[in-house]
């Protein structure tokens, strides 16, 4: 039984550990997760948005420090009741996602290990039995190391895991696992591999024969059926490979502008999700970088979500000598975790990629 628990302790604190790290390297992603949660579709709590991200980072960084606690045996029993009480929480969140389909992705793991919502609800179900296992038999739960440094460790620890926040805050995370990092090419993401599952649906055909109804199942061919055709039913049996990106859409006047804007040699791309929340600040950096870009033969633009009129008001302020093009917010906010952000592309290959903060390592 001891050696049980010492494996199951190592393995539900490496989880957490690993966890709580790729939320933390991405805390801004992990912050919109908790305002989808929080939204008026699913728990109808949208007087915690505007907290999202401060509720992010504590979350995170207590997840990841639990792990480490498990591990070394600080506190057995603050520890156990820490876990099982966020364990049932994340339990619930995740069943009720799933059983409503409100939320497509819990952000468990980040970008890193997309989860649908029933994989997200198996996986806590699987962490529940684990921790109640633990928490059972918390009297074998012995420390490892001296005791007396359990409290530096987990001080530095906490210490550590803000100072890492902050960094990836002001720049960008560390590692980007999303399709939009350094090196891809936006448009072979937008391809499906020839190897790609296709989406399996299930047809329920209805005919009326004489005064009998007739119902046959297939996979979408009309049924050569005697009666009256009276309609069809189509159920998802199981979903689709989608490509790595499928929602790049960019707009300029309602007009699709996507390849225009793909097909530039050299696109220095300013980011800015929102123009009523963007940090103003980063635009001056901004405005002689596009100067130097445009001089050496770059195509400059920025893309927001805010409106023609804003746009242009927000041009006007700033003396801004580029346009704004529309595309979605989720889109701009996936592309990069700052607003504004900074890109540059080489026929759609994405070769740099800044926070406004780090306008500077540009190379033009």
């Amino acid at each position: 039984m001891k050696t049980l628990v010492g494996v199951t302790r190592i393995f539900v604190g490496i989880l957490f550990m690993i966890s709580g790290f790729i939320k933390l390297n991405d805390p801004l992603g992990f912050s919109y997760k908790l305002q989808e949660y929080f939204s008026e579709q699913v728990l109808n709590m949208e007087f915690l948005i505007p907290f999202a991200l401060v509720i992010a980072i504590i979350l995170v960084i207590f997840e990841l420090v639990l792990g480490i606690m498990l591990i070394i045996g600080y506190l057995p029993k603050f520890t156990m009741w820490s876990l099982l009480v966020m364990i049932l929480f994340f339990t619930f969140l995740t069943f009720y996602s799933a059983y409503f389909n409100k939320v497509t992705d819990c952000g468990c793991f980040g970008d890193a290990l997309p989860l649908t919502p029933w994989q997200s609800f198996y996986k806590d179900v699987v962490l529940l039995v684990l921790i109640l296992f633990l928490f059972f038999n918390r009297k074998l739960l012995h420390p490892i190391l001296a005791p007396a440094s359990h409290r530096w460790i987990i001080f530095l620890s906490f210490m550590l895991c803000f100072l890492f926040a902050y960094h990836v805050l002001m720049h960008l995370p560390v590692i980007d696992f999303r399709a939009y990092k350094i090196g891809n090419n936006i448009r072979e993401k937008m391809q499906l591999p020839a190897n790609a599952r296709k989406a399996e649906y299930e047809y329920t055909w209805k005919f009326k024969s004489g005064e009998e109804e007739v119902i046959i199942k297939n996979n979408g061919a009309f049924p050569q059926v005697e009666g009256k055709y009276i309609g069809v039913e189509t159920k998802l049996v199981q979903e689709g490979d989608k490509p790595a990106i499928y929602d790049f859409l960019i707009e300029k006047q309602g007009e699709n502008v996507t390849d225009e804007v793909l097909n530039a040699e050299k696109l220095l791309l300013i980011v800015a999700y929102s123009l009523r929340n963007t940090e103003e600040e980063g635009f001056e950096a901004i405005k002689k970088m596009s100067e130097e870009a445009v001089a050496k033969g770059y195509k400059v633009i920025a893309l927001t979500s805010s409106g023609d009129e804003a746009a242009q008001n927000f041009i006007n302020k700033h003396s801004l000598n580029f346009e704004f093009y529309r595309a979605d917010e989720t889109l701009l906010k996936t592309i990069v975790r700052a607003n504004p952000g900074i890109l540059t592309l080489e026929g759609g290959t994405i070769t740099q990629k800044v926070h406004w903060f780090d306008a500077q390592d540009i190379k033009l």
